[in-house]
């Protein structure tokens, strides 16, 4: 049987961009999808905390060093420049082999640089 896990999350990113004139997805500082084992590409669940709302899409490189997320495309609408956002991807493992997955939770600040990685969440416990 497989489950369905979260492997890899950007917590509390800035959206730093939003372009309703562009076909599609997330354009994310390739330095923080290496760090976070994000593919490009990848699907990925965005959370805005302002707001509360939440969509699908899929990540494509941004400038290297940048700290650029900016949602493209109709998911734009959902989004402020500055808000604040969740990033999360998934991955699908087999039950027996999910108790020892780690996963990569970046935080980040305002500016959208690795304050710290992490490879669980605790509940109550705010970085």
């Amino acid at each position: 049987m497989y489950i369905t896990l979260f492997k890899s999350k950007l917590h509390r990113g800035t959206i730093t961009e939003a372009n309703i004139n562009y076909v599609g997805s997330i354009t994310i500082d390739v330095e923080l999808l290496e760090k976070s084992d994000i593919l490009p590409g990848e699907r990925v669940q965005v959370v805005n905390v302002n707001n509360g709302e939440r969509f699908e899409t899929y990540t494509i490189e941004g400038e290297r060093g940048s700290g650029v997320i900016c949602v493209n495309g109709a998911a734009a609408r959902l989004v402020q420049i500055g808000d604040k956002v969740i990033i999360i991807s998934y991955a699908m493992l087999d039950k027996k082999e999910a108790p020892q997955f780690k996963p990569k939770v970046l935080m980040l600040d305002d500016e959208n640089t690795i304050k710290s990685v992490k490879d669980k969440e605790v509940h109550g416990e705010i970085d």
